[in-house]
Parts: structure tokens; sequence; C-alpha cells
């Protein structure tokens, strides 16, 4: 049998232990249970810690007929929204996001998956789970409804870090290939670094270094990279990773967000203006119901912390009961697939390349003067 069976015998026998912070979420506690519960009947092998005020928690869980499967542990504390991160790191250590982070620190449960405070979440689990070998600064990769076959594209940075110098974004492309291969079972993504127009000689001098240095490893990181995208193609068919900054990617995703809610504001107002109109609306409901499903952002909820020695997954905060389930199902996947082991070997791998090929680039520039 060789490695690669090995590998994959190996991995769908895994129990995967997830670590839940059941207190961040606007909706409390309830949606996290509840999401938690309709994950677990459709994956009956795995099993889940849970972090938060046992009183409240308990009772939600034997609800669910699932207390076997669920073990709560005790959090006096919960981090709040409004909490800032300088704040957490001080105080914060009896907290369920701190001990849902520990428990995989601590080898007991595989990946954490949270609805809280975002800056506060990723500034704990860098201190706690630190950043993986050549990574400078972490990134978080969303899933962005699109035309491709499988219906999304991955996005990064989305709001992790404002700033991204050219090893950064190197090191953004190699670990979005690396999450759309295990998260979304692309054999060989293809890689796009975003920029104001396509054209070689556009963008600011790190995008036109980072291009030329993503171009340098796409082969050892098994991605086709493609160039310069422009923010149109974002949804587009002909990229599946969209490689950019955390300022101009959370821009982005806002805008994204926003223009979705508009366009859906209008339809309503639009259906309910005459009688013709709400008949017409009537005719149309099964389209606008598959159009509302295809890109229903609760299917794909779930921000992925990349380039952390284990893997994080951040819910939105006000998720429902289907959008934490979907996070849990995007973080029990990519633990079944040993992402994190992976997307490190692969980072340091073609990371140290990327630096020989600048480094011989450097040394020919050299010598020919």
């Amino acid at each position: 049998m060789t490695n690669a069976h090995q590998d994959t015998s190996e991995a769908s026998a895994k129990t995967v232990v997830l670590s839940i912070d059941a207190m961040g979420g606007d909706k409390g506690p309830a949606a996290v249970v509840a999401g938690l519960s309709l994950f677990l009947k459709q994956e009956p092998s795995a099993r889940a810690l849970v972090f938060g005020r046992q009183e409240e928690l308990t009772p939600l869980i034997i609800k669910t007929g699932l207390a076997t499967r669920i073990e709560v542990r005790h959090a006096d504390d919960v981090v709040k929204m409004t909490d800032k991160p300088s704040q957490i790191l001080r105080s914060g250590k009896n907290t369920s996001m701190w001990l849902a982070i520990d428990a995989v620190r601590e080898g007991q449960a595989d990946v954490v998956v949270s609805c809280g405070n975002t800056g506060a979440l990723m500034a704990m689990s860098m201190l706690r789970l630190r950043k993986a070998e050549g990574v400078s600064r972490p990134a978080i990769a969303c899933l962005w409804p699109s035309f491709n076959k499988n219906g999304f594209n991955v996005v990064l940075d989305v709001g992790a870090d404002i700033r991204a110098d050219q090893d950064d974004l190197l090191t953004y492309a190699l670990m979005g290939a690396s999450y759309a291969r295990n998260g979304m079972g692309l054999d060989r993504p293809r890689v796009g670094l975003l920029n104001v127009g396509v054209e070689e000689h556009k963008g600011r001098a790190e995008l036109k270094v980072a291009h030329e240095m993503i171009h340098s490893v796409a082969d050892k990181g098994e991605f086709d990279y493609i160039g310069f995208v422009e923010g149109g193609d974002i949804p587009s068919k002909k990229v599946d990773v969209i490689v950019t900054d955390g300022f101009t990617g959370n821009v982005a995703l806002k805008t994204g967000e926003g223009t979705a809610n508009l366009i859906s504001g209008v339809l309503r107002e639009s259906f309910k203006a005459t009688i013709f109109s709400k008949i017409a609306a009537l005719f149309a409901l099964g389209t606008l119901n598959r159009m509302r499903k295809r890109v229903d952002p609760r299917r794909v909820n779930g921000g992925v912390f990349l380039g952390l020695n284990k893997t994080v997954v951040k819910s939105h905060g006000s998720a429902d009961a289907t959008g934490v389930s979907a996070a849990i199902a995007l973080a029990h996947r990519l633990a079944k697939a040993g992402f994190s082991d992976r997307l490190a070997a692969r980072v340091a791998s073609a990371a140290a390349l990327a630096q020989d090929t600048v480094s011989n680039g450097n040394a020919s520039q050299a010598s020919d003067s």
C-alpha cells in the first residue's frame, strides 16, 4: 500500500474532536448548540468539547439527545464583541474562547470553532497556537459565491492584518491554494493576485514583486498562477483563489455583502409594488428560491484562520443554527484531512524555494552589473 493510500485511509478513520466556544455569538449558546446538533446528526463519528457556562449549556445539550458525544467544560467568563484584543490577552484566561483554543493546543481536540470577537480570537490563537514556520502574518480566508462549478471562490486575506508585503502575499497564495485543495477538493487550484488591472506594469511595487514570486513557486505549490485579476473577477470562473491584503479584502467582502443586501431589498420592493408584480413573483418563486439557496451566506459560513499551527474557524457572530452547522462542518472537513499539517509543510517548502529564487535572481543581477 502506498503512503498516499495510507494517508487517505488514516484520515477517513480518524475521529475528529471539535472544540467549540459556545458563548461568543450574537444569538447566544442556544444557536451554537443547535448548529452543533445539526452537524453531529449528519456526522456520527465526530465528538465535541463545548466551552461556556455549564448551567446554560447542560440543559440545551440534554435536549439534543447527543449528550454522550458532547462534553461540557465550564468557563466563567465570556469574550464580548466590544472587548479589545489587548485587554483579553491580559485577562481572558478563564473565557470560553481561551479554553477552547487551549484544548486544541494541548491535543485534546483537533480544531477550534467560535462565533466570537474576531480580533480577540486571532490574537488568542496566535498567542496560544503560534504561527506556522514561514508565516509572518496569518490570514483569514472566506468563500465567495462565484460562477465556478462548486459555486465558490477562496478570498484571502479578508481582515486578519491590513498590511501585507510581497512575502506575505506569496504565503497567502500558498495557503489559499492548500485550503482550496483540502477544503474544496480542487486538485490544482487557479490562483490570482488582486490588482487595479491585469497589465503587468500596473499596481504597487510589492504587487509586482509578489507577482514574480508567486509565479516562481506555482509548480512547487501545485497550483496554476493566472497572474493579476481585478475586482470583477472575484466571483468569476477564471480563478479559484484570490490573493490580496487584509484591508482590500475586508473592504471587498463588506462591499459584496452590502451589494447583495441592496439587490435583495430592491427585488422585494419591486415584487410588492403592484398586483401584477406580486403575481409575477409567484411564478418566479422557484427561480428566486434557487438563487437564494446558491448565494445563502449561511451555507459557507466560516472564515478559516490560515498560517497557525492548528486550524481555527471563525463563524459569523450573527450566525443561526444553519450557519453554525456549516462552520462546524467546514472545521470537521479540514481536521479530517489533516489540513494544518499539510499547509505548514507546503508553506515551509515552497517559501524556501521562493527565497532561493529571489536570492539567485539578485545574484544574477549583481554579476551582470
